[in-house]
């Protein structure tokens, strides 16, 4: 999964067609649960750029798009949030999956 590496690289990729960010941090025991999975559904969506964005440097970023629990997902198309799925709750593979579906729709 890439990596975000500024705020200028956020801007472009939320401008693509369909990006989805996922706020972790190194810390968070419920972000290293989802890791294993996380490459099979990169190849199950293809039509999605997935990047990884790490809280802790990222952290005024996260306060203005109101991440306050991790890992979280957002999707973007064109500039605009298509969809969220923000909290402070360890995910499954299938919740995630749903996620990404709502935003295919």
């Amino acid at each position: 999964m890439e990596q975000l590496h500024s705020i200028e690289q956020f801007n472009a990729l939320k401008n693509e067609e369909r990006t989805i960010f996922l706020f972790t941090a190194d810390w968070c025991p419920d972000c290293r649960v989802i890791e294993p999975f996380l490459p099979a559904i990169e190849v199950d969506y293809p039509e999605f750029t997935f990047v990884s964005v790490d809280r802790d440097k990222f952290i005024d970023l996260c306060g203005e798009l109101d991440i306050f629990g991790i890992p979280s997902f957002i999707g973007f198309s064109n500039g605009k949030e298509i969809g969220r799925f923000v909290s402070k709750n360890r995910k499954s593979k299938e919740e995630i999956e749903d996620f990404i579906n709502t935003l295919t729709k």
